[in-house]
């Protein structure tokens, strides 16, 4: 008996310094503004979206929470109740800013912020960043839901000691799952409010696609004529379906993610073919956006965040989706260049997108919207280095080649080719007109529309190469050392064609700068005369009568001049200007007068006594 009530006075003396650490952490004002959202209403901004096709209850509560005594002690849930039948829900949080925050203690330390969220059980802690009005963390972390659906933020200031910055609560049974919602909450404990992107998934496959909606019912709310909601253009509906050819036996899950709004499937245990059939409602701000469509193999390291293993990937422009169309999609590997691991690996999904024209149209003239989570900075690497220097080498022979073609297309080399680009220039500044400007851009646009069916295989400029593309630290080993010599051997050629074409560029950029700041008075001059004469020239000749000039001047000049050196005269003009460089070398340095000495004196006192 005496041991028995010991051992019950151990647990209520524990269960009483829990509720003590609770509360000089969780302010009471937060607790009771969470159980009294009835008497005043929060600032909870949530993105519109389609009802689930889980039954969620918008105000579900912990059974036998009936008054705010009873929810104050089901707030906190041991973790051995919750965890009875396992976890049902992950939640997905973006902790992305806070705005508003009260200034730091004046003590003299450096402070920092970092953001803590629990939910029942389980505690996150942001990474700390600078203290501000306006902090930024832009950071992700999953927890899982079971009966305690309040999720408690705080946010603390670190410096000399720890400062209580405010807090807030959330009520996770009152968000729709399976969609991300986007959440400005209001700190109670303090000043300012907090930004998060949370998403509520089950990681069990307890139900199939059910209740779904058509693509008629969908249209309805996106007709051409309706402006309500400016923000969002539209709707798109994903059925992911399942999975076939993965590498190995994986507990395979699946990640969808349109720009902020991230969504995961259940997992499937040690099967290459998973089979998910689950449905998924994204809201479309950007009809040129692309859905992300990640698989991968769900085990104890990638639940606690450390490792996951990627079995393929692949991307899917909103604006290529075929609705209705059930539809294979090839996996491709973390660079999303060549095919992923396994056995033609492919995830099934049928899709539909539905959204206004007039409200897609207009959101193109707005900002991008800036993702949450960004992607990691490229690692460095040789390929990285030698790819782009590659790729600057060749923008500038690209430019060389197309100046020394515009020179050529009115010289003599090829008559035939003269004479048709002399008719051609006639004919198009005879008929040019401002209005007719417009119609001249779409000249393009026709040929290509004309030669579409031969443009998969093309593209500008740039050219992909797989050796350049991979990277990784075991990149070196797959392209050898040989290849790594050769790349080496060339880096000093390209480094001087580089370094040329932009030291050719800002030589251009110095000179026209020191034109205008009368680095050479008759330069400049020069230029003010030809300027004020060519507007002279401009308001009495119409401009298409100058440029038809133009062209029989470049035409003949070589007829009457069959020596004269291929120029441009612009350049030619341009090069006459000093840059920087030159500037210095003109620089004079002041001239010394010889020291006087006791001999050069004397000299010169007796040549001035002989001259008398």
């Amino acid at each position: 008996m005496n041991s028995e009530r010991t051992r019950n006075s151990i647990d209520i003396s524990g269960r009483h310094a829990g509720v003590m650490r609770q509360r000089s952490l969780w302010r009471p004002s937060s607790l009771a503004n969470l159980v009294s959202t009835a008497r005043r209403p929060r600032m909870l901004h949530s993105y519109h979206s389609y009802p689930s096709t889980d039954n969620i209850s918008n105000n579900a509560e912990p059974p036998g929470c009936n008054n705010d005594k009873q929810r104050q002690n089901c707030a906190v849930v041991p973790y051995k109740e919750s965890n009875k039948k396992g976890w049902s829900t992950i939640v997905t949080i973006v902790i992305v800013e806070a705005k508003g925050l009260p200034d730091p203690p004046s003590d003299g330390a450096q402070h920092s912020l970092y953001c803590k969220i629990r939910l029942g059980s389980e505690t996150y802690n942001s990474k700390t960043v600078q203290s501000s009005h306006q902090p930024i963390w832009r950071e992700r972390c999953q927890l899982h839901l079971n009966k305690d659906h309040i999720l408690r933020v705080s946010i603390w200031d670190k410096g000399k000691q720890r400062n209580f910055m405010g807090s807030c609560v959330i009520d996770l049974g009152s968000l729709g799952k399976e969609r991300a919602h986007d959440i400005w909450q209001d700190l109670d404990d303090g000043f300012g409010a907090i930004h998060l992107n949370v998403t509520m998934c089950a990681i069990r496959n307890t139900e199939e696609v059910s209740n779904v909606p058509s693509v008629d019912e969908v249209e309805e709310k996106f007709t051409f004529l309706d402006f309500n909601d400016w923000q969002i253009a539209g709707k798109l509906q994903v059925k992911v379906l399942g999975a076939r050819g993965l590498h190995g036996k994986p507990n395979a899950y699946c990640t969808l993610e349109l720009n902020n709004e991230r969504v995961q499937t259940p997992s499937v245990k040690a099967s290459p073919e998973p089979t998910w059939k689950k449905y998924y409602i994204f809201n479309v701000r950007d009809v040129t956006s692309t859905l992300e469509v990640n698989v991968y193999d769900y085990s104890l390291v990638s639940s606690m965040g450390l490792w996951t293993d990627h079995l393929g990937k692949v991307s899917i422009p909103l604006l290529r989706i075929r609705n209705g169309e059930m539809r294979w999609y090839a996996l491709k590997d973390k660079n999303n260049r060549s095919t992923a691991k396994g056995n033609c690996p492919r995830v099934l999904l049928e899709m539909s997108l539905v959204f206004n024209p007039v409200k897609a149209s207009l959101r193109l003239f707005r900002p991008v919207e800036i993702k949450y989570i960004s992607k990691k900075p490229p690692k460095f690497h040789m390929n990285l280095v030698y790819g782009n220097l590659i790729f600057i080498r060749d923008t500038f022979n690209f430019l060389y080649g197309l100046n020394e073609g515009i020179k050529r297309s009115f010289e003599w080399e090829n008559r035939e080719l003269s004479t048709m680009a002399l008719l051609g220039w006639l004919l198009f500044w005879y008929f040019m007109r401002l209005w007719t400007t417009p119609l001249l851009l779409l000249i393009p646009f026709m040929y290509f529309w004309i030669n579409r069916d031969n443009q998969h295989e093309r593209c500008f400029m740039r050219q992909y190469s797989k050796d350049l593309i991979e990277t990784g630290q075991n990149n070196d080993e797959k392209v050898g050392t040989n290849s790594l010599t050769s790349k080496l051997q060339a880096l000093p050629e390209l480094t001087i064609t580089i370094t040329s074409g932009i030291e050719y560029l800002a030589s251009i950029a110095e000179r026209l700068y020191n034109l205008l700041s009368f680095k050479v008075p008759f330069l400049s001059y020069l230029t003010m005369i030809i300027l004020v004469m060519a507007s002279a020239v401009l308001y009495w000749i119409p401009f298409n009568f100058l440029m038809m000039a133009l062209g029989v001047y470049k035409y003949t000049r070589k007829f009457l001049d069959p020596e004269r050196i291929l120029n441009n005269d612009l350049l030619d003009f341009i090069s006459r200007i000093p840059d920087n460089e030159i500037l210095k070398d003109w620089e004079e340095l002041s001239v010394p007068e010889p020291p006087i000495t006791k001999h050069s004196s004397l000299a010169s006192t007796r040549t001035s006594s002989n001259n008398f």
